[in-house]
């Protein structure tokens, strides 16, 4: 099938006009609409590298998540992974610490001054 890039719409592969709008698309290539497979990006390699930069700056592994989603999609992984994965860490690490500051003391026990 050949689509009009005027119109977009469908046409037969040996219409030399196209069916909707009349205008000439003898030199468009017919589309093969049976192949699946996507055109990988050779920069997307989805390396260690964006993780690492994700986990110890997560702002811009979340940036780099939201722009490179659909162009990189193997690097946006690794650079939103290694954000998600400093988030969980800070939060866990803040209940923690308020954990020993806090609630520690309440329940009678303490711990020396040199530790904080």
């Amino acid at each position: 099938m050949k689509v009009c890039p005027y119109c977009h719409s469908y046409n037969l592969d040996t219409d030399l006009k196209c069916s909707t709008c009349g205008l000439d698309i003898s030199n468009v290539q017919p589309t093969n609409f049976n192949t699946t497979a996507k055109q990988s990006n050779p920069d997307d390699s989805g390396a260690i590298g964006w993780g690492f930069l994700g986990f110890f700056i997560p702002i811009a592994g979340l940036i780099l998540f939201i722009v490179w989603r659909n162009d990189k999609p193997k690097s946006s992984k690794a650079a939103g992974l290694g954000a998600l994965i400093s988030f969980i860490i800070n939060v866990i690490s803040s209940f923690l610490y308020a954990f020993i500051v806090y609630l520690l003391p309440v329940f009678g026990v303490t711990i020396g001054l040199f530790f904080f």
